[in-house]
């Protein structure tokens, strides 16, 4: 979860009932794939059958490889362009989804 305040915090304060938590997650964009459509996360990676709770192996490997490819993809960016690329991306965060 990305986000200042929790699903059932946020449901307290706008509608005075954290049961609303639900339409309050709904109204944060909490999930992976809000966070993949606004740019904030680079992937979204699958978990092994089950949750990575019931193989952690298998899902430390899927971790691993995707570690070691976006480094090698970093590695090729020089570090002015990182820097560079990395302040665009965080100072568009909160504004290109809100049109």
């Amino acid at each position: 979860i990305y986000s200042v305040i929790s699903p059932e915090g946020c449901a307290a304060i706008l509608w005075k009932d954290a049961a609303k938590a639900a339409d309050a997650a709904d109204a944060l964009s909490l999930t992976a794939q809000h966070l993949k459509k606004f740019k904030i996360i680079e992937e979204i990676l699958k978990e092994p059958f089950g949750g990575a709770h019931r193989n952690p192996k298998m899902a430390a490997n899927i971790v691993r490889r995707a570690l070691r490819r976006h480094i090698a993809e970093l590695k090729r960016t020089p570090p002015d362009e990182l820097q560079r690329q990395r302040y665009e991306k965080f100072r568009k965060i909160g504004v290109e989804h809100i049109a």
